[in-house]
């Protein structure tokens, strides 16, 4: 799980992905030549800090977003949040300005998040939680596993696949808004008429730790059912332990995949967690070998 390390240690709050973005790049293109089958890289300015991956002869399609949730410095020690972060007082924030290094504690005051950093940060700093990974009794705890573990699973998958595209997006926790160009270039490129959203969901009254990977018949959105059948009788098959989930609200790259102007059938499939969008974010393992098995039985049989 090394690179599942390094990858909990990037900063990539949602605007600045470029970092997370050219370590997934080396990666791969250290990596590639050991896969089942060596993809095509699409990259570029045309694609800001997006990456697709082009393997043989696409079906579907798997998204993973690479950005996180965090905090913009704003005025007079004020902070903004970005996507959704739980503002809890007393969380440890980092990043850094022209002036270097930030380390300092989030409080409130009037309902409103602040640092206490001992100077003034530069306006607009993007600040996110101090990691602090934790691995003991089948869990793995710490910040941003949404969508670290995503991205890691997308990684995990480019080992066997033979034909699909694996595309890691940017934005998704701030309102989204790199799905459509890459929609677009896929289906001017190689197009298909399935997605797999690659993302980690929530633990609730329903999805529990240890019961596998979550299948998702709906957040706020609603994907087809034709689709979401045949996903449900292919797990079925699998044998790999997975729960279904129904929710009413929350979104996903999925949402952009049913808005484009695409015929593009979509499903949201990941392991459940814990304390999202905290410094404390914890899933079973277990449900991570679920999440990592399922989609490379799904995508050799879509």
């Amino acid at each position: 799980m090394n690179t599942l390390m390094e990858l909990l240690e990037i900063q990539s709050v949602s605007s600045d992905e470029s970092n997370i973005k050219e370590f997934l790049l080396n990666t791969i293109v250290k990596r590639k030549q050991s896969w089942k089958v060596s993809p095509e890289i699409h990259n570029g300015p045309e694609l800001h800090d997006c990456l697709l991956l082009k393997f043989g002869n696409p079906r579907t399609a798997v998204f993973a977003h690479i950005d996180t949730i965090g905090f913009m410095t704003r005025y007079e020690n004020q902070l903004v949040p970005i996507g959704s972060p739980e503002v809890i007082e007393g969380a440890v924030l980092v990043g850094k300005d022209k002036l270097g290094p930030i380390r300092c504690k989030l409080f409130i005051r009037d309902d409103q998040p602040f640092h206490d950093f001992a100077r003034a940060i530069d306006r607009g700093t993007l600040l996110s939680y101090e990691q602090h990974v934790e691995i003991d009794e089948g869990f793995i705890q710490g910040a941003y596993l949404d969508n670290r573990l995503g991205i890691y699973n997308a990684l995990k998958l480019c080992e066997s696949l033979e034909d699909g595209w694996v595309v890691f997006s940017t934005y998704e926790e701030h309102g989204g808004g790199s799905m459509p160009y890459l929609l677009r270039y896929i289906q001017e490129t190689s197009p298909v008429q399935q997605a797999l959203i690659s993302d980690i969901t929530w633990i609730s009254d329903g999805v529990f730790h240890g019961e596998g990977v979550a299948i998702s018949l709906r957040d706020k959105f609603i994907p087809r059912k034709k689709f979401t059948d045949k996903i449900i009788g292919l797990a079925e098959k699998s044998g790999i332990t997975f729960q279904l989930e129904v929710e009413g609200n929350g979104a996903s790259d999925g949402r952009e995949v049913q808005f484009s102007p695409y015929a593009i059938d979509w499903c949201f499939i990941g392991a459940p967690e814990d304390n999202a969008h905290t410094p404390y974010e914890k899933v079973a393992i277990s449900d991570l070998e679920a999440m990592i098995a399922m989609y490379k039985y799904l995508m050799a049989h879509l």
